[in-house]
């Protein structure tokens, strides 16, 4: 190595004084055209890509602000409903919903009893009710006499068909269940 040294020297010393600065220029050009893809640009690509991690974070840092809000207040509302099952007043669901249908006016066809599936903490009760020849707004105030109630009344399921006989009319079936503390 201090063999190929020495022969650069001596090849260095044997130039001329303007071969000697042109020499050193193009060697310093190629020194700072090294350190530039060698080191700034290494630098700059680690810093991009440091920058797109931090703004992908920053992404997912406010998708998780937002799911833990939405789970709060899913959670929250989870836990009043509970409570209002806990302290609410109970009855026989056919008894109830033909009171409601009493107070908006409407005939009801027909109430069965639905299976419904068991929980640790709450029994639940389902009927499918099944309106014929009702209004639109009969079947709207039927339907906000239900989750108006003081019991906790739900309505799972809703099906409307337009009576081809009469258009004025529906054919309306719904399912509804109350919920008891075991």
């Amino acid at each position: 190595m201090k063999d190929l040294f020495g022969r650069l020297r001596a090849a260095f010393d044997d130039l001329s004084m303007r071969e000697r600065v042109l020499v050193l220029v193009v060697g310093g050009l190629f020194v700072v055209v090294v350190i530039y893809f060698g080191v700034v640009q290494t630098t700059m690509d680690m810093r991009n890509e440091a920058e797109q991690r931090l703004t992908h974070a920053q992404q997912q840092l406010n998708v998780m602000t937002r799911l833990r809000r939405e789970y709060d207040d899913v959670n929250g509302r989870l836990t009043r409903v509970e409570e209002r099952i806990k302290t609410g007043p109970r009855g026989n669901l056919r008894t109830t919903l033909e009171s409601l249908a009493q107070a908006s006016s409407v005939k009801v066809e027909s109430m069965e009893p639905q299976a419904s599936p068991s929980n640790d903490n709450f029994r639940e009760t389902k009927v499918e009710v099944g309106l014929k020849e009702i209004t639109l707004s009969q079947t709207v105030s039927y339907l906000h006499q239900i989750e108006a109630a003081d019991q906790v009344l739900s309505v799972k399921s809703l099906r409307m068909r337009v009576r081809k006989d009469h258009p004025d009319y529906l054919d309306v079936t719904f399912t509804v269940s109350s919920f008891e503390p075991l």
